[in-house]
């Protein structure tokens, strides 16, 4: 199986411990995922974050409808975490989360391993492109909730 990775990270002027509680939060995922993905969280809140919490979501990609399934499967509070998904559009997907405090603010790295179905040319013309939209939309929006 081949698999793609992407990598991107922000910096913002807040302390590691704001910006971590804001993404030990599943449910704010929907304020950073853009509104043509009609994301929703379908699990319940709290969701008590650690190894092997599920989390349920549906989407629309493409105007499909589609039923996502996470696992949390790394927990560091307050420096990373993982999530993998067990059930959704991917082959593979495997979100690493890391958050390093530095004297210019906290940096959001995000890294993301996966695989899909049709391989180089669908990952390159439709993919991709929507992994790159959708992290850039979710840039846009931390710099609006963290200013």
């Amino acid at each position: 199986m081949k698999t793609f990775n992407f990598k991107t990270q922000q910096t913002l002027d807040q302390p590691i411990s704001e910006v971590f509680e804001f993404f030990s939060d599943a449910h704010n995922l929907a304020m950073i995922t853009p509104p043509w993905i009609r994301f929703e969280v379908l699990t319940p809140a709290p969701i008590q974050m650690s190894p092997g919490t599920l989390i349920d979501y549906r989407l629309r990609l493409h105007g499909i409808p589609i039923r996502w399934q996470s696992e949390i499967t790394e927990w560091n509070p307050p420096h990373a975490f993982a999530d993998e998904q067990r059930r959704g559009p991917y082959r593979y997907w495997r979100h690493t989360h890391t958050f390093d405090e530095t004297e210019n603010g906290v940096v959001i790295g995000d890294s993301v391993e996966y695989a899909i179905w049709g391989g180089g040319l669908v990952n390159k013309f439709l993919v991709r492109p929507d992994i790159e939209k959708i992290f850039a939309y979710r840039t846009m929006q931390l710099d609006e909730i963290f200013r």
